[in-house]
């Protein structure tokens, strides 16, 4: 157990850091649920879920988990062939107990498998996407949804298009002018810090906010044509009294249980949903400057819980997502304690204070998630994975380009297959040398045998001479596939015709004697 001061220390670090993350998570959250086509108060209901519930359950100390973008186009198209949203939250709840039956298989191993290019490709697009994606919003156009990361939008624009659009049309001046100023000070922000005092702990997206609030009111005091309308705002669905508050939250309709629809969409957001947890945690574990690992089981018992309890109160569904997480670990979160916290805020700002949130500009958080891109793909990104050589640079710069050009979910699985290509490239070097010394011959494995191996060690076989002395030395292996045996075992038995004689050498052969059975005397094993 950490000591008291150790204790003291976290929470110096977390309270500050669930601040910064639940002002991230706040437009993000309404952003999701805008473009799923679900009320908004369902998005932050889903924030809160993934903060509180996840958070408490989790074993990752930086994960923060919420709505996905990833998942919207899945969320919306269930929603339109859904009776009531009451129906999808059923779904939802399904999905959670799905995920809790992969934990139970251990299917969160799967994880472990994504190489790490990929990973890095990930964060590196993410990081494109954010700042592309917000500085229309950070200029006050607020023409796509908050969160999004699909290159296409639902009005025909890409990414590219819209980011044109919204610097080559009519500004905003108010949004401009908030979004430069914010940004200005975030980056001075990071560089003048200082290491010791109060103020080390004051996080910069904070006061981004106050600058933006207070800002926008004194441009409606001395310059009235400049300040910020209610749509280039935060905009949280506000009750007439807190008594009402409970009355955004809904039960599932349990009736719809027995259709088709409900579990094809609960399987559908199980897996999907699992992925893309699985995938962020493995890439938050890459940002932690301590370097933990988190149980990737654990992790989909957390988000199955998770769903569980957010498609029981309405929500949406929750997975651990990149842009709050990489926010927790750039404020210098120490703990899941960061995590759970801004889920709390979340609830009590929703629930207390929605009027003062609703003044926000969206152009100072556009700043703040600006910024967070930016560290996620700084240019030493790039030129450390080009220095490491063309099998990790090709992956990560394909994952890049595919992730920004299609949308997440897709662009993972284009870097996927392109990763396992150079894996599977990298396998077919040379595993096996040959060489003779009159009849002296040898066949050694310079490391273990896999299916891929097969025509190569058929290939040096087939070049040892009539009347040789063959030694197999399988010493430098540890595994030697069945397919790669069965072609050991052929060679033994026609080694006799030719006068061979043969020996294994390695403990894995002796291992593997059982199955290497040959039926001449000239066989032993060293």
């Amino acid at each position: 157990m950490p000591t008291s001061p150790a204790r003291l220390s976290s929470i110096r670090a977390d309270l500050p850091a669930s601040i910064v993350v639940a002002l991230v998570a706040l437009p993000l959250c309404l952003g999701v649920a805008l473009a799923s086509g679900a009320p908004l108060f369902a998005g932050l209901i889903a924030g809160i879920v993934g903060g509180v519930v996840v958070g408490a359950l989790s074993k990752s100390p930086l994960s923060v988990s919420g709505p996905a973008a990833g998942l919207t186009v899945i969320v919306l198209a269930a929603i339109e062939s859904m009776p009531s949203f009451q129906v999808f939250t059923l779904s939802v709840m399904l999905a959670g107990v799905l995920q809790l039956a992969f934990s139970a298989t251990r299917a969160g191993i799967l994880a472990e498998f994504v190489p790490s290019s990929v990973i890095t490709g990930m964060l590196a697009a993410i990081g494109i996407i954010l700042i592309l994606k917000q500085i229309p919003h950070a200029v006050g156009y607020d023409g796509d949804f908050e969160g999004s990361f699909e290159f296409w939008g639902s009005d025909g624009n890409n990414t590219f298009s819209t980011l044109w659009t919204s610097l080559t049309g009519s500004l905003t001046p108010g949004a401009v002018l908030i979004g430069a100023v914010s940004l200005a000070f975030l980056f001075w922000w990071d560089a003048a810090r200082p290491k010791e005092g109060a103020l080390r702990f004051v996080p910069g997206p904070l006061v981004v906010v106050v600058i933006g609030v207070v800002g926008n009111l004194l441009l409606g005091a001395i310059r009235p044509d400049w300040q910020l309308g209610a749509t280039h705002l935060v905009q949280v669905p506000v009750v007439d009294s807190l008594a009402r508050f409970p009355s955004l939250f809904s039960l599932p309709d349990f009736s719809a249980i027995g259709t088709s629809v409900v579990w094809t969409t609960a399987a559908t957001l199980a897996i999907v949903a699992s992925l893309e947890s699985l995938l962020s945690v493995k890439a938050v574990d890459e940002l932690d400057p301590r370097r933990r690992t988190t149980d990737k089981n654990r992790e989909l018992m957390a988000q199955g819980t998770g769903n569980i309890v957010s498609g029981l109160i309405g929500g949406l569904p929750v997975t651990s997502v990149i842009v709050r997480s990489s926010a927790n670990v750039d404020s210098g979160a120490e703990s899941k304690a960061s995590t759970m916290l801004h889920g709390g805020w979340l609830l009590l700002s929703v629930a207390l204070i929605p009027t003062v949130l609703n003044l926000i500009p969206l152009a100072a958080l556009a700043a703040v998630l600006i910024a967070t891109g930016y560290k996620l793909t700084k240019p030493k990104l790039f030129t450390e994975r080009y220095k490491q050589g063309w099998t990790q640079f090709v992956p990560f710069v394909v994952t890049v380009a595919a992730i920004l050009f299609t949308d997440l979910l897709e662009g993972i699985v284009i870097g996927l297959a392109v990763g396992f290509v150079f894996v599977v490239a990298r396998n077919f070097r040379t595993a096996i040398t040959f060489a003779c010394d009159g009849s002296d011959c040898l066949v050694r494995a310079r490391r273990n045998l896999y299916f891929i191996h097969k025509y190569e060690l058929q290939k040096k076989l087939a070049q040892v001479p009539d009347g040789a002395d063959l030694l197999i030395d399988l010493s430098s292996t540890s595994y030697v596939d069945l397919d790669n045996v069965d072609i050991i075992n052929a060679f033994i038995k026609g080694a006799a015709y030719r006068g061979i004689g043969v020996t294994v050498r390695g403990d894995v052969a002796e291992r593997s004697a059982p199955l290497i059975q040959a039926p001449t005397t000239g066989v032993r094993f060293a």
